[in-house]
């Protein structure tokens, strides 16, 4: 076993222990007044490239196929290769991802706090 798939395995095992790590609700962040220069071509497609790819990875940008070698037991639907894709699944990313939620990524890449902000007001925003 290679010391990253240890790494994710411990990590994982950690977050059944200590719970989903959801502190904050995207019901709970509101869009911030006016809106948010944020779009997913200015901000969300390259945080997923950087944080999230690696394990939901998938073709096409739709689909829900996984295609990574490397999905660490990401369930099929779960890749975020679009737009589309993170618009659907923004409460769970917004719930494992965003503002002082950090169950997601694991690992030690994790984003700082300043990118977990601004992921958290684009995703209330409607990850426009």
């Amino acid at each position: 076993m290679s010391a990253r798939t240890l790494l994710l395995v411990v990590s994982m095992l950690a977050l059944l222990v200590a719970g989903c790590g959801v502190d904050e609700a995207i019901g709970d962040h509101p869009c911030p007044p006016g809106g948010t220069t944020l779009s997913y071509d200015n901000f969300g497609k390259a945080f997923m490239d950087r944080y999230c790819q690696s394990c939901h990875a998938q073709a096409g940008g739709g689909g829900g196929h996984l295609t990574s070698s490397a999905s660490y037991g990401v369930p099929a639907g779960y890749g975020f290769g679009s737009a589309d894709d993170v618009r659907a699944h923004r409460e769970r990313i917004f719930a494992r991802s965003a503002a002082s939620n950090t169950s997601m990524p694991p690992g030690p890449d994790d984003p700082p706090q300043g990118e977990r902000d601004k992921l958290a007001d684009w995703l209330a925003c409607g990850a426009p």
